[in-house]
């Protein structure tokens, strides 16, 4: 007889909330990292169809790093579709400006382009230092490194 498989029904899952702390971290490991804990794929109970995920805090996001010289290279480009719409920002510029910004990217870009992909990135809470607001939920600290 085949065993049977075993899938998690929504109300069922239990999300709980991760804190990370992004201090001295390479940005594309750290990403990868929490897209997996986001999407809940690092749990034995992962269900395709259903929201497993956890909820992931992360601080000091202002103290990542790039390998190599990619913190001078790597730039980010956005387009309006209107001509002459197409803008680029470096690496250095975004994270003087808005170091959130570039881990909710790097982040983002790690999921899946579908509803799933854009319920777990709700679940993603990005602080630039060590101070957050959801000290009232107890997050558990995880050490990825």
């Amino acid at each position: 007889m085949p065993t049977k498989s075993y899938m998690a029904k929504e109300g069922q899952v239990h999300h709980k909330w991760l804190l990370v702390d992004a201090d001295g971290a390479v940005l594309g490991r750290l990403a990868a990292k929490i897209a997996v804990m986001l999407m809940g794929k690092d749990k034995p109970t992962w269900t395709p169809h259903v929201d497993c995920g956890d909820f992931v805090v992360v601080v000091n996001a202002d103290k990542i790093r790039l390998t190599g010289a990619k913190a001078e290279v790597k730039m980010y480009d956005s387009y309006s579709r209107y001509p002459g719409g197409h803008k680029y920002m470096s690496f250095e510029h975004a994270m003087a400006k808005k170091p959130e910004w570039v881990v909710e990217t790097a982040v983002r870009k790690m999921l899946p382009k579908t509803q799933m992909g854009k319920r777990a990135l709700k679940k993603l809470k990005i602080f630039r230092g060590p101070e957050h607001e959801h000290q009232a939920q107890k997050p558990e600290k995880v050490k990825l490194f």
